[in-house]
């Protein structure tokens, strides 16, 4: 599969909103995947996504082949390390850590992973990866050492943004964090999608659907949902009930 990212450009421009359950290896046993996956092939999810800050080595292939066996929609790979790769997926989001400062995650892990991407069929999609302060400490902060970029600071928030569509990042993922206390508001997504000429991934916080709804009007093309997806049965029935956003 080598039209992930194509095929969002399309939908953006036919004005539809696109929404990914993020799965965790660490947190979706092999036995339980049939009947999530069977959940969401009956809602408008638009992709998959399986990926964790931190994940047992060997784990996400055998996830993602179960995955596939029982969906046609795109998985794509949304690493926290290189063991994370797989060929199984249909794609990876190449992840640069552009709010933090730490070098091993804004290139050193990139280099890493050349060797095993260039043996792969995945489709490569270069994101730049923006973590805001949400209110607690996420996964991302501790394993990355860095720290998030404040909240109030909007407008450096828009020109980290803008700056890794310069740098030539074809999408840009704001995130709040696992669990995060405070979602990506309105304003920061708003200002950030009024700067940019590509795809804005918003995630993280996202806990019901006047929040989800909320992060689409501000101008989010791609909302990722995954604690509320992993605790929230009630949520994700909306999902499945609700007509397309």
């Amino acid at each position: 599969m080598k039209f992930i990212y194509q095929n969002i450009l399309q939908q953006i421009a036919q004005g539809k909103k696109l929404l990914a359950v993020l799965i965790d290896p660490d947190k979706m046993p092999l036995d339980n995947v049939e009947g999530t996956i069977k959940n969401v092939n009956e809602s408008w999810v638009t992709h998959i996504f399986v990926g964790g800050s931190t994940v047992k080595a060997g784990i996400t292939a055998a996830l993602v082949a179960q995955i596939k066996a029982h969906t046609t929609l795109p998985v794509v790979l949304f690493p926290g390390d290189v063991t994370q790769i797989t060929n199984k997926a249909d794609g990876i989001l190449f992840l640069s850590l552009l709010s933090g400062r730490n070098p091993e995650y804004l290139i050193d892990k990139q280099v890493a992973s050349v060797a095993k991407l260039k043996n792969t069929t995945l489709e490569v999609i270069p994101t730049g990866y923006l973590l805001i302060e949400n209110g607690k400490e996420t996964a991302v902060q501790r394993v990355t050492g860095t720290a998030p970029m404040p909240r109030h600071n909007v407008q450096q928030i828009v020109h980290t943004a803008k700056a890794g569509e310069y740098m030539g990042k074809h999408l840009i993922y704001l995130e709040a964090g696992s669990g995060a206390l405070h979602p990506i508001s309105e304003t920061i997504i708003s200002k950030v999608k009024q700067e940019l000429n590509i795809p804005l991934i918003v995630g993280g916080g996202i806990k019901n659907k006047n929040q989800l709804e909320s992060a689409y009007k501000a101008g989010a093309d791609l909302v990722v949902i995954g604690t509320a997806f992993e605790t929230d049965a009630t949520f994700f029935e909306a999902l499945k009930l609700e007509a397309k956003i």
